[in-house]
């Protein structure tokens, strides 16, 4: 068992990279899909089934962990791993991207951000140094610096001071985090959608020298194509030797389209939020299983997939259940997204080993396309 963090390229196809980042609690494989897991727990499902799904690392968030339950009482029952049986690496969230969505009155200085509780009104203070203390006492494995996320569009001005601000933050992150065996701070390139200030960004943070990179702001309600470009512009400006972690993406066309452009690391909400509202992903595209063209269908959603939750019960019944707002139809289809999403990160690290990525995202893509066989 490693003692260090390092990451290891172990392939590449094009500007698609396959290795694996590893820490002392264990190796995530790359292309890496993590699981949100905001609140400690992975919404509908076990940890053990999350894991056993391909899973190598989740995610957990500094915004709400803070709130409920307290980092403070996280850390004195045995850190985060413990709190919620979880004994592999767990990347949090700064909170950052929260402040700014959900809270109410907040106020944004240098020091950092005050803000309202959106679950009782309380007011809290979230800086650099404190989101870093927070995560370290979770005892996360990869932390990331606290940073200001705008929503896209927005005017040059906006973005490029929120890019500064971001970038004075990462120096005092990196300074509270200093350097402790077997863990990670990431930066996040800033900088909305213009081209120059995304460029300004990750030079200014890869002369951090920091373990980490991602990519933050985008799928804020951008198009695809514009997200797509920043990735590209980002991409060149970024070591090879460190990991690329793309905030808050998405869909899996998202993902191929991201991978293919050089991207590691991801995490989205959709495949869990998804699940619990009707909504599954498999190799056909897209369904929802809310219709009724499903109330009488005695098949399982994939007769060929390995999720038990996919090949093993009619749509017939997951249907039922979704209508009845049943619990366990939002576990059940929560359980097939994730199936599908760490299924296709497998696919794709296989694809760039063998130097086959290409027809893997074409025949991928036929198939969303085609939707199932008559």
């Amino acid at each position: 068992m490693t003692t260090d963090f390092s990451f290891h390229l172990l392939g590449r196809d094009g500007a698609a990279r396959t290795g694996e980042i590893r820490m002392p609690r264990g190796v995530i494989r790359t292309p890496a899909f993590m699981p949100v897991g905001t609140a400690a727990t992975v919404k509908g499902m076990y940890p053990e089934q999350v894991k056993a799904l391909g899973a190598d690392v989740v995610l957990g968030n500094t915004y709400h962990l803070m709130l409920r339950p307290g980092a403070e009482r996280i850390a004195g029952l045995g850190g985060l791993h413990s709190f919620m049986n979880w004994q592999h690496p767990i990347l949090t969230d700064s909170g950052g991207f929260q402040v700014m969505s959900l809270s109410q009155l907040r106020k944004l200085t240098e020091e950092g951000v005050t803000f309202q509780s959106h679950i009782d009104g309380s007011r809290h203070m979230l800086s650099p140094e404190r989101s870093v203390e927070i995560q370290n006492l979770l005892g996360s494995d990869i932390v990331m610096q606290l940073d200001e996320c705008v929503s896209l569009p927005c005017e040059d001005i906006v973005a490029e001071k929120a890019m500064r601000l971001s970038l004075r933050w990462a120096e005092r992150c990196k300074t509270a985090f200093g350097n402790p065996a077997g863990r990670a701070l990431f930066g996040i390139v800033q900088g909305g959608s213009v081209p120059s200030l995304r460029v300004e960004s990750a030079r200014s943070l890869v002369d951090m020298d920091l373990k980490g990179y991602a990519i933050g702001g985008l799928a804020v309600g951008e198009p695809q194509d514009v997200m797509l470009a920043m990735i590209e512009t980002v991409e060149p400006h970024l070591p090879q030797e460190r990991p690329r972690y793309l905030m808050g993406v998405g869909t899996p066309d998202d993902i191929v389209e991201s991978v293919s452009r050089g991207i590691d690391m991801f995490d989205c909400v959709m495949p869990t939020r998804a699940g619990r509202h009707g909504q599954i992903f498999t190799r056909f595209g897209r369904m929802n299983l809310r219709n009724a063209k499903h109330a009488d269908d005695p098949r399982p959603i994939d007769a060929q997939s390995s999720c038990q939750a996919a090949n093993g019960y009619a749509r017939a019944y997951l249907h039922h259940l979704v209508k009845a707002d049943e619990m366990l139809g939002k576990m059940l289809l929560t359980w097939v997204n994730l199936a599908y999403y760490q299924d296709l990160m497998a696919g794709l690290r296989a694809a760039i080993a063998a130097g086959t990525l290409v027809d893997f995202i074409a025949e991928t893509k036929e198939g969303w396309a085609k939707g199932e066989p008559a």
